[in-house]
C-alpha cells in the first residue's frame, strides 16, 4: 500500500449548499490518497505532521476540487459539435442520424471513443453517463478505452426499433445485445450499464416495455433517456400516446419510472411529472448549452428544487457546445438569470461533482473527496489566462470559483487526477 499526498487549496461540496450542506475549504490544504481512496482532506497544518513521510506534489495557486461528473454526454456526436441549424428532430435527422450510422465500423468507434475520452479529461471530467449508438460495438469501444483508463463511464446500445434504418434494432436483437453487454462489463473495473432507449418516439411500445424489464431484471443499472427537450417531440410524444398524462406518464406505464431513472433534459415539464420524479427518486441531467443551442427553452432548477428532485449537470455534446463543465456551469448560471433566479458558484460545483454523483447513484463513491472515496479530482489554475489572472488576484473565494464559473474552460483545468493517478497535464498538451 502506497500513500501519497497533494498539497493545495482544497475545496470540496458534499452535500447541497441550498439545503444546508456544508462547504469544506482549506486554503492552505493536504489531501492523502492510498490506493486510489482519499485517506485524508484538510488543512496542511494539521495533517503534515501525522503523514510526515509521505511524498507531496505540491500546486501553489492552484484548486483541488472532485473530478467533474457529466452526467449526459453523446461520445458518438464529438465530430458532430457546431452542427449549424434546425431544432431538435430536424437537427437529428439531418447531423446526427447520419454521424451515429457510422459507428457501424468499429475501427471509428475506437478512433471517437479515444478522442471523446481525452476530452473528457482534458476538461477535468472523470466520470461520465454516455450515450452510445445502436451498434453494440459502440459500447465495446468506449468501455475498452475507458477500463484501461481506470474511468469511471456508464454506458449502454441504444434501444430504436423505430428508428432510421441505418439506425434499427428490433426488441429481440436489442434485448441480446443489452444482456450480453451487460455480462461482459458492468461492474469491471469502474464500468457501469445503462439501459438505454433513445427517446419515447424511436421505441416502438414493446420495445419500451422489453426496456423496463431489463431495468427489473438487473437492479443494479441505470436507465438513461431524454425527457421534455423541445415543443416539437413533445407534440409527437403526445400525438401517440394521447391518453397519457404527461411525456413522463409513457415512461412510466412502461415501468422505466425509478431510483435509477436518469432523464436528459426536462426542459418543459408539469409539476405533476416533477412531483412524480420526486416520489420514484429519479434524477435529471441539466444540460445547459444544448438547451440554448437547439432553441429548446430554460430549465427550470427552482421547480426541480421545490420538487426534491435530484440534479446534475450534463454537457450534451454534440448538441451541447463545450465539453467543459466549467463552460456548462457559465451557462446554467445565465439561465438561471433568465428564469429570475440565481445559481451560486458552490452551488454549481456540488451540481457538477456531488450532485452530479448522486443523480447516477455513486454519490457514495466519488463527488466530495470524503475519506473512503475514489480519488478522483481536478486541480484548476485561477489564473490560467490573462484575464482570469486577473479577475481572481485578491478575490474571495466565492469570486474566485464565480470567475471560473463564467471565464472558465479547459485552459483553467491544470491537471486532472484518476483514483489519484496522473491522467491529464495541461503542460504536456502544450
Amino acid at each position: 500500500m502506497t500513500l501519497t499526498a497533494f498539497r493545495a487549496e482544497l475545496l470540496s461540496v458534499p452535500e447541497d449548499p441550498a439545503g444546508g450542506g456544508e462547504i469544506r475549504h482549506h486554503a492552505d490544504g493536504l489531501l492523502v490518497v492510498e490506493d486510489g481512496h482519499v485517506v485524508a482532506f484538510g488543512a496542511y497544518a494539521d495533517l503534515a505532521e501525522r503523514f510526515a513521510g509521505v511524498p507531496v506534489t505540491h500546486f501553489p495557486g492552484k484548486t483541488i476540487v472532485p473530478g467533474f461528473v457529466d452526467c449526459h454526454v453523446h461520445y458518438p456526436q464529438t465530430d458532430r459539435i457546431a452542427s449549424h441549424g434546425e431544432q431538435l428532430l430536424e437537427w437529428l435527422d439531418r447531423h446526427i442520424f447520419p454521424e451515429e450510422a457510422r459507428f457501424a465500423d468499429r475501427t471509428h468507434a475506437d478512433l471517437l471513443a479515444g478522442v471523446f475520452l481525452d476530452e473528457l479529461l482534458r476538461n477535468g471530467t472523470t466520470s461520465a453517463l454516455v450515450f452510445a449508438t445502436v451498434h453494440a460495438q459502440s459500447v465495446d469501444a468506449l468501455f475498452e478505452v475507458a477500463l484501461a483508463r481506470d474511468m469511471r463511464i456508464i454506458s449502454g446500445k441504444v434501444l430504436m426499433d423505430q428508428g432510421p434504418l441505418t439506425l434499427h434494432d428490433t426488441v429481440d436483437d436489442g434485448r441480446a445485445d443489452t444482456e450480453a453487454l451487460i455480462a461482459k462489463w458492468h461492474g469491471r473495473g469502474r464500468l457501469g450499464y445503462a439501459v438505454t432507449p433513445r427517446f419515447v418516439l424511436t421505441s416502438s411500445d414493446a420495445q419500451l416495455a422489453d426496456a423496463g424489464a431489463l431495468l427489473k431484471a438487473h437492479p443494479d443499472v441505470l436507465l438513461h433517456t431524454h425527457l421534455a427537450e423541445n415543443h416539437g417531440e413533445i407534440a409527437a410524444v403526445a400525438a401517440r400516446f394521447p391518453d397519457a398524462a404527461d411525456y413522463l406518464d409513457v415512461y412510466d406505464r412502461f415501468g422505466l419510472v425509478g431510483p435509477r431513472s436518469v432523464f436528459a433534459h426536462c426542459v418543459h415539464v408539469s409539476d405533476r411529472a416533477m412531483a412524480r420524479m420526486a416520489e420514484a427518486g429519479s434524477g435529471i441531467a441539466f444540460c445547459a448549452t444544448s438547451n440554448l443551442f437547439l432553441g429548446s427553452g430554460l430549465f427550470d432548477l427552482a421547480q426541480a428544487d421545490a420538487h426534491g428532485v435530484k440534479v446534475g449537470i450534463g454537457t450534451d455534446v454534440g448538441a451541447g457546445t463545450s465539453f467543459s463543465i466549467l463552460a456548462t456551469l457559465g451557462e446554467a448560471y445565465k439561465v438561471g438569470q433568465l428564469r429570475g433566479t440565481s445559481l451560486d458558484p458552490f452551488r454549481a460545483l456540488y451540481l457538477a461533482t456531488a450532485g452530479g454523483a448522486k443523480t447516477l447513484g455513486i454519490g457514495d463513491r466519488i463527488g466530495g473527496l470524503q475519506p473512503g472515496q475514489e480519488a478522483d479530482f481536478v486541480v484548476l489554475d485561477p489564473a490560467a489566462t490573462p484575464l482570469l489572472a486577473r479577475r481572481t488576484a485578491g478575490a474571495s473565494l466565492h469570486d474566485r470559483l464565480f470567475a471560473l464559473q463564467i471565464l472558465g474552460d479547459d485552459r483553467a483545468v491544470a491537471h486532472t487526477y484518476i483514483a489519484g493517478n496522473r491522467a491529464y497535464s495541461r503542460q504536456d498538451s502544450l
